[in-house]
């Protein structure tokens, strides 16, 4: 099958991970996948968006930034729409971003099906955390694009009641959650108990993440056992979390890794003990979640919908009341004092990955299924 890969991003970071997973997967599978997107993609470095981006959106004033996104909008569709002529594809799976009408405009025009990859929806998440000026042309926009789409996959249940009230029928709505690629935590080292228990953490740091309380916890233990943080990655948060963790007189508990190459973090996330997911979005599939099952960790996360669709409490995690850092480190002391209750949970999650097929691989299974039927009910409506 010929797959045209449309996105809109402009950074090296999580959804740089998916976009190369996903195309990595479908090209294993024997499929020709060409990847279409901005061309200052391909010079953002690790973990952040190209230079020249980052400036214009800092020059320019929360209005116009938008308008600027509605104007791209014509030359990522010319770019899509040249890509698709020279490619003749037989789909089209695009992954969403606000304003981008790339996918739904060129899928039309060729009478091809476009598959759609919602990983947020981000009219109301941008108005929450970015201050949306045009809220009712971007939620709008977003409607039009989902109900545009032959298939839908929102990465989560929680985010395809949001499609599902857009609108899009459920028959067009498939869940697919984010994934991991199992070999490369092959044949990691298990973890040997040492003389103290370390905390983890991998991702873009934020402050809604809510390690500024795991590391004030932190300070307040003064028992047994001896608990250490590793934080691994970068990301506005970190300035702070490093004086924190200077002020309190915990610098030798607490390390920050900076940015690490994915190829360096399933090692990394193998040396930790007990793997944090301090706080999520409550629509979001967490890839660093899938990370940690994949490496066996056992796991501490808030206890809500979007988390409950992967992780089940006592069994491949421990699940705290959200939004309370109390109730976090207790769970974290829990396993800190039981290396056996460790063990299960940690082989339960990378059970549980193999179990429900939480891959890259599986998931590029899923798109193509979707794909040929999409392909099938066009060819049987132009029969009839």
């Amino acid at each position: 099958m010929r797959i045209l890969y449309s996105h809109r991003i402009q950074s090296h970071d999580g959804q740089g991970v998916h976009i190369a997973s996903m195309v990595a997967a479908l090209r294993a599978a024997g499929h020709e996948v060409r990847v279409v997107g901005p061309p200052a993609y391909d010079d953002a470095q690790l973990g952040s968006a190209s230079s020249g981006i980052a400036r214009l959106k800092r020059a320019l004033p929360g209005f116009l930034r938008e308008v600027a996104e509605m104007v791209y909008a014509l030359p990522s569709t010319l770019r899509l729409a040249r890509a698709a002529r020279e490619f003749a594809p037989d789909v089209i799976y695009e992954r969403v971003n606000l304003f981008h009408f790339a996918g739904s405009w060129t899928a039309w025009r060729r009478r091809v099906p476009l598959l759609l990859e919602v990983n947020s929806p981000l009219a109301e998440e941008r108005a929450r955390f970015s201050g949306l000026r045009l809220r009712g042309l971007a939620r709008a926009a977003e409607r039009f694009v989902w109900r545009r789409a032959d298939a839908v996959l929102p990465v989560t249940s929680v985010l395809a009641g949001h499609v599902a009230a857009a609108g899009v029928p459920d028959s067009r709505i498939t869940v697919v959650p984010n994934g991991i690629d199992l070999s490369d935590y092959a044949g990691l080292t298990p973890t040997v108990p040492g003389a103290a228990v370390r905390l983890g953490f991998v991702g873009f740091i934020r402050d809604w993440h809510g390690l500024d309380a795991v590391i004030r916890s932190l300070a307040a233990w003064q028992e047994e056992p001896r608990i250490e943080l590793t934080v691994v990655g970068d990301g506005p948060a970190r300035p702070g979390l490093e004086a924190l963790t200077a002020e309190l007189g915990i610098s030798d508990r607490v390390r920050f890794t900076g940015l690490a190459p994915r190829a360096e973090v399933p090692g990394l996330v193998a040396g930790f003990d007990i793997a944090l997911q301090p706080a999520a979005v409550p629509y979001a599939s967490p890839l660093k979640v899938f990370e940690y099952m994949a490496a066996g960790r056992a796991i501490v996360a808030p206890d809500q919908p979007n988390i409950r669709e992967i992780l089940e409490h006592d069994r491949t995690a421990l699940l705290f009341e959200a939004g309370r850092p109390d109730a976090l480190w207790t769970m974290v002391l829990r396993l800190a004092r039981d290396p056996a209750l460790r063990a299960r949970l940690g082989e339960a999650a990378r059970a549980e990955v193999l179990s429900r097929n939480y891959t890259w691989a599986g998931n590029a299974k899923h798109v193509v299924t979707l794909a040929e039927a999409a392909l099938a009910q066009r060819a049987a409506g132009h029969a009839r």
